[in-house]
């Protein structure tokens, strides 16, 4: 089904040749590079050498977890107006919050902000942010930044990457996007799909065969090959948003006539132009994928990696259903999480809830699809339910006016509007040991918003809208969309765009000055953030040891976004699922801070636990997270932010999962360090002499003295590669000081 190619291979006459095999001269191999979509794309936006991106981008989105941040810090560092498009979204947190109307005060500013600094704003229902970008938003050739990790909108001919806030606050402050030139990973499409195989099958097995070997890691993955024209733009869109599943930095496909009818169908026929490779041309490695051979996939909790085909799980049921409830029962801390009990004694799998939604599920030909599956069936009276959520008012409109809305109604189906609480936990949460299967984005541990520390833990599988419409059908029995009968007869979709015309504040880049921001109760600043010191010494206050840890687990979605305006507030719920002493530890720590830049002196108890070790004049002490390979999942800035407004000055990682998480990081002021074998325990010490001195310098090691239980002992940490402006924003002490020391010079 997938290959793997991990030499360098040409893509030339229509095939992918390796590169031991094609017999290039050098000069030759130097214009194959040059001629990958991936390659002038980006360098029509560097601002820098051909190594060292700095990137500039066409226009930029956020949504509203993230944008209220974003303008305050933008705000903070000199903000006059948006000099790009932007787009603000509310699609997050759609819903009042418990006992205020926290989320509703969040729109009212976005709002506010829109027509004072010049951007567009889509009020809550309308679209989720990734559907309107590809409605309206995205234009062949060109890079958009979106502050949310599904940022893709490759299927359209647009480079587009996901990263948390400050690097969109770059942007508006019309500095760039700086990154090494990545490396360009071809995914070779061949064949085609057969009916009941939908796109998040293909990403599933996608997933599978490239995450856990970190094969497409922070590169870029350029579709090619001749399977690409057997796909429609809805499935090119549905495989395109959950590459970011696979930890890849973007993606961009060839585009065709699809494409170009796309863009022609949403009124903006000027956007398309033809993408082509270059033949040949030169990728770093390949991905091959048989497109008849793909079939209906399961990603089983607690991540989509964990995938299986249909068949292979049916065939193993319990014992795959066992190692996840094992998983589970760790994570609720007792062996009352049960898996099994969905296992009944004929074998078959039955689950409580069927959820379409999202970026992923929620498009026109994944709904009209699974209308087809259920259409003269119900789902029954009994525990399981369907929801059913169209990404986009128009995609709503469009299946209204062809009749698959009202089927799915009398099916039993309960359709909604555009929203993403399925997605990271604020929309159909699931009863205690429930069993959802999916077609949107995740399925982390406790992203469908189960509460572990309540005694409450639920489970999600992800898996194609056409499989969830199939096990609808048969009352919830877990069925693979192979196994129905039915006809694919999908009904032309026409876009309305009067939807947008009436609704959508349309103000890029027409600011109003004199218009004033609106501020609800819980809008709040970011707190002041100190400059790195001369010397710095961190206590450990949470260590966590899982192979993988979450943004999530750093800090929690769902309804805990609802404080996401106010730093504080979100702070407190910092690894509250993980590791709940967190809070509290660095909280002690920021205080015992806070008496030394008081009293010039660290706290008597803590020279105590330091011993014989003498620290210097104009250190920083702050609290540390320890973890094996930290950031996997979404790019909200907060999972750093709110372990440094908790007094955070750095993580130690064996690896960070993404760059997008590592880049959060150091525009918040922390120190991403990195220590292969080190093993460290809560309430560990670990001071660095001259850390200003080797920020300033470029140095990538540092010398540290670790203290445990009293003993010291030298021990190595690496920063790794740093920009020239990393490096200043970390002396600093955060990108909001970095631009007023900017200002002030």
């Amino acid at each position: 089904m997938i290959k793997l190619i991990r030499s360098g291979v040409y893509y030339t006459g229509g095939k992918i040749v390796k590169e031991s095999q094609a017999f290039l001269r050098e000069e030759q191999k130097k214009q194959a590079i040059r001629s990958t979509i991936s390659h002038r794309i980006l360098s029509a936006h560097n601002h820098g050498d051909e190594e060292n991106l700095k990137i500039k981008f066409d226009a930029i989105a956020s949504h509203d977890i993230t944008y209220v941040g974003i303008i305050q810090t933008a705000k903070a560092s000199g903000l006059e107006k948006f000099p790009l498009p932007y787009t603000l979204t509310n699609c997050h947190n759609s819903l009042c919050a418990v006992g205020g109307t926290i989320n509703e005060d969040d729109h009212v500013f976005g709002l506010s902000a829109a027509k004072k600094y010049g951007a567009d704003y889509v009020p809550a229902h309308l679209a989720v942010i990734h559907q309107y970008m590809r409605e309206c938003g995205a234009k062949c050739g060109a890079m958009i930044l979106g502050s949310d990790s599904h940022t893709r909108y490759g299927a359209l001919g647009t480079m587009a990457i996901g990263e948390g806030g400050p690097e969109l606050v770059k942007q508006i402050l019309n500095q760039t996007y700086d990154v090494r030139r990545p490396a360009v990973i071809a995914v070779y499409l061949k064949g085609k799909l057969r009916k009941g195989v939908g796109p998040q099958d293909v990403a599933l097995a996608l997933v599978k065969a490239t995450f856990k070997k970190e094969f497409v890691k922070n590169k870029i993955l350029e579709f090619v090959g001749p399977g690409i024209h057997n796909l429609s733009m809805d499935y090119r869109n549905g495989i395109d948003v959950m590459t970011t599943e696979t930890a890849c930095l973007s993606s961009v496909w060839e585009t065709d006539e699809k494409t170009k009818e796309y863009y022609e169908i949403h009124g903006r026929a000027g956007d398309y132009q033809e993408l082509k490779a270059g033949d040949p041309a030169y990728y770093d490695g390949a991905v091959v994928i048989d497109l008849s051979r793909v079939e209906p996939m399961i990603a089983l909790p607690f991540h989509p990696s964990n995938a299986y085909t249909n068949r292979q799980f049916m065939a193993h049921t319990r014992a795959n259903m066992e190692k996840v409830e094992e998983q589970g029962r760790k994570l609720k801390g007792d062996d009352s999480f049960t898996l099994t009990d969905k296992i009944m004694p004929d074998g078959r799998v039955k689950v409580d809830q069927g959820i379409i939604a999202g970026c992923a599920g929620g498009m026109y030909e994944n709904i009209a699809e699974a209308y087809e599956i259920l259409k003269g069936k119900n789902i029954g009276s009994d525990e399981f339910a369907l929801s059913v959520y169209p990404s986009s008012q128009p995609v709503f409109k469009g299946l209204v006016d062809n009749g698959y809305i009202g089927g799915l109604m009398e099916s039993g189906a309960i359709v909604k509007t555009a929203f993403c609480g399925p997605c990271f936990g604020a929309g159909d949460v699931p009863a205690n040991n429930g069993l959802s299967i999916r077609h949107t984005t995740r399925n982390f541990e406790n992203r469908e918003g189960s509460k572990p520390a309540n005694g409450q833990l639920a489970a999600v599988a992800l898996m194609d809208a056409r499989s969830i419409a199939a096990t609808a059908a048969n009352g919830g029995y877990l069925t693979s969309a192979l196994d129905v009968s039915y006809t694919k007869r999908l009904k032309k979709y026409t876009f309305d765009a009067n939807i947008y015309q009436n609704r959508v504040y349309h103000g890029a880049l027409c600011p109003k000055a004199q218009e004033k921001l609106v501020y609800g109760p819980n809008i709040a600043d970011w707190p002041e953030q100190i400059a790195l010191g001369d010397n710095l010494l961190m206590r450990m206050a949470s260590v966590l040891t899982d192979p993988v840890t979450t943004t999530d687990e750093l800090i929690p979605s769902g309804e805990t976004s609802s404080y996401r305006s106010n730093p504080m507030k979100l702070a407190s719920f910092a690894l509250s699922r993980k590791d709940p002493a967190y809070v509290g530890r660095a909280q002690a720590i920021q205080k015992e801070e806070a008496q030394r830049r008081e009293t010039g002196k660290l706290p008597d108890e803590v020279l105590a636990a330091l011993g014989s070790l003498k620290i210097g004049e104009n250190t920083v002490y702050g609290s540390c997270v320890v973890a094996v390979k930290p950031g996997d999942g979404s790019a909200r800035e907060q999972a750093a932010s709110c372990q440094r407004v908790l007094g955070g000055v750095a993580n130690i990682a064996r690896e960070y999962a993404t760059k997008r998480y590592r880049s959060n990081l150091i525009n918040w002021g922390m120190l991403p360090f990195l220590c292969e074998k080190e093993t460290f325990a809560v309430g560990d010490y670990v001071y660095i002499e001259g850390i200003r001195e080797a920020v300033e310098s470029g140095a990538e090691k540092v010398m540290a003295k670790h203290v445990s239980n009293g003993k010291v002992k030298d021990v190595v940490l690496t920063l790794g590669a740093l920009t020239p402006d990393e490096r200043k924003i970390i002396l600093a002490g955060c990108l909001i000081n970095f631009n007023k020391n900017k200002a002030k010079a």
